[in-house]
């Protein structure tokens, strides 16, 4: 019986009896558009968070604060993302080994000054809207309005934090 139970809380990759108006196939090619969103949110919240720690020099105190803002804010974002993912009847991705690999390494960030940490925030920022500006159209072609209006909120936060990096750095 406790293995009935167990068995019947596993989470189902994909669940072809979802009827809510949103075709089987759209929702799986959306699931997999937010898996990459979500890894790129898992990125920037890493940098962000590394930068926050590392940055220096006379304009440390607007980025140092600046990226504690940004970091909290995205890695809140991930949750809301995995969950769409979830509500279109896939599994949010289990397998972050790939993180490893959005940090920056110990060299790139001996070496970078306050400025190339906020020039590699803006490139991931603007890579991120674009991404999200697609799958947004997406999501708006197929009627599926919630994913719309979620990526539409990601858009904002994404375009405020490239305004707000490209004013601190400003000349």
């Amino acid at each position: 019986m406790a293995k009935t139970a167990i068995a019947s809380l596993a989470p189902e990759a994909s669940n072809d009896r979802i009827n809510t108006g949103l075709k089987a196939d759209y929702r799986s090619s959306m699931a997999r558009d937010l898996s990459g969103i979500l890894a790129a949110t898992y990125r920037l919240t890493i940098k962000s968070h590394i930068y926050h720690w590392n940055v220096v020099g006379p304009i440390f105190k607007p980025i140092h604060e600046l990226t504690e803002e940004h970091y909290n804010a995205l890695f809140g974002a991930t949750d809301i993302i995995a969950e769409r993912i979830r509500a279109l009847g896939h599994l949010a991705p289990v397998n972050l080994d790939m993180a490893k690999s959005f940090a920056p390494t110990k060299s790139d960030v001996d070496q970078a000054s306050a400025h190339d940490m906020v020039a590699d925030l803006i490139k991931e920022h603007e890579e991120a809207v674009r991404n999200m500006r697609k799958a947004a159209t997406t999501a708006g072609d197929n009627d599926d309005v919630v994913t719309e209006d979620m990526l539409t909120a990601r858009l904002t936060f994404h375009e405020k934090a490239l305004w707000m990096l490209r004013a601190v750095v400003a000349e």
